[in-house]
């Protein structure tokens, strides 16, 4: 591939880039601030999100607290919730999605000294990722997706915010993601109550929805 001049500013447009151009971006943002930060085969996309939006943080928040939720009733499954983390799998694609799963043994842990980012090449892939889209839908249900599935990811959420919708899919032998109405991660997990849960959005806060989800699976264990 001919090299690129990678941007000097944030796009949300994929643009040619070789993995070295990837690092020296990456190696320019602040150690403070949010960032959607994105490589797939080739191609950089890069969001600097700035302060986080109201409806963006109330439904990631909500869902952060769903797995929370879940996991604290499912207490015999050890899991890890690392969302926000960039994940890398170097020469070949890095993310940092919203929510970053890990379900049993084998989760990352930081010592000091270590690099504050995920090696996707020493270390297991996550076993749930899930972005909220509040206006990166397209992307996250094209090129993210595409990622996640190369990656070998085995589920995958897209939590639309403007919409209140969530989109679940899983990992098929053939490396694509299908739709699903029940998580296999979560085990026995309903997409149907997710979408109830954050269609209480609506009418109620983050806090309540996550009440209300808290009583509906009390009848699922």
């Amino acid at each position: 591939m001919i090299a690129s001049t990678p941007p000097q500013k944030t796009t949300s447009t994929w643009q040619p880039a070789t993995w070295e151009e990837y690092e020296r971006y990456r190696g320019r943002l602040p150690e403070r601030g949010r960032h959607r930060i994105y490589y797939h085969n080739g191609y950089l996309k890069a969001d600097d999100m700035g302060w986080e939006g109201i409806r963006h943080s109330e439904v990631r928040e909500l869902f952060t607290i769903i797995l929370g939720l879940w996991f604290i009733a499912h207490p015999e499954q050890p899991a890890k919730s690392l969302g926000g983390c960039l994940m890398e799998k170097e020469g070949y694609q890095a993310a940092a999605a919203d929510l970053v799963l890990y379900v049993g043994e084998g989760a990352p842990s930081w010592e000091l000294g270590e690099k504050r980012r995920i090696n996707l090449n020493e270390c297991r892939i996550p076993d749930l990722v899930g972005e909220v889209a509040d206006t990166s839908l397209a992307a996250d249900l094209s090129p993210i997706k595409e990622l996640y599935a190369t990656l070998g990811i085995p589920e995958y959420w897209i939590i639309d915010a403007k919409a209140y919708k969530i989109f679940a899919f899983q990992l098929q032998p053939n490396g694509t993601y299908q739709p699903i109405e029940t998580s296999r991660i979560l085990s026995g997990l309903p997409i149907m109550l997710l979408q109830q849960t954050l269609d209480r959005l609506t009418q109620d806060t983050n806090i309540t929805a996550a009440q209300w989800f808290m009583q509906a699976i009390g009848s699922l264990i």
